[in-house]
């Protein structure tokens, strides 16, 4: 028994609709990057705080004056700012290529299954409306009483 190809299509469209636990879901992968994104970022705003607390006890001490101790701040944070800022570019940069190289690869993957593309039917549904368009045409010019033509008019000799 052979398969006709909308009996394949149905098969197919089934697989990749039944959940598998061996494909990951893309959107998730960059939801758990993003995350850590995240919690990079917190850890570096934590850091600051630990900081300037440290530095607000040396203060209240006395071991370190008011005007240095927000110098000492400003300067302790911008540094963490140009220690961290190209490890952060760096991740966002990845994050970047990972959703690319995830959204090539479940490309690839749905191509590989003979599933269309948004791309394939959007260009198939434009091709369908332009033949639908010229067939109405055709049939237009079908139905129309031929044009009537005028009989030259007789010159006598």
């Amino acid at each position: 028994m052979t398969m006709t190809n909308v009996e394949e299509i149905e098969v197919n469209v089934r697989q990749v609709d039944e959940p598998s636990a061996s494909v990951p879901n893309p959107t998730q992968m960059v939801e758990v990057i993003r995350k850590l994104v995240l919690a990079g970022v917190g850890a570096l705003a934590l850091s600051r705080d630990e900081a300037e607390e440290f530095i607000n006890r040396l203060v209240e001490r006395g071991e370190l004056a008011q005007k240095d101790a927000q110098h000492l701040i400003d300067e302790t944070v911008e540094r963490l700012r140009k220690t961290t800022q190209p490890q952060t570019n760096q991740i966002q940069n990845n994050v970047t290529n990972i959703s690319s190289q995830i959204e090539s690869n479940l490309e690839q993957f749905l191509n590989r299954l003979n599933i269309p593309s948004k791309r394939d039917i959007d260009e198939l549904s434009a091709k369908i409306a332009h033949l639908a368009g010229r067939v109405d045409e055709l049939r237009r010019a079908q139905d129309a009483p031929p044009p009537k033509t005028k009989a030259a008019p007789k010159t006598e000799e």
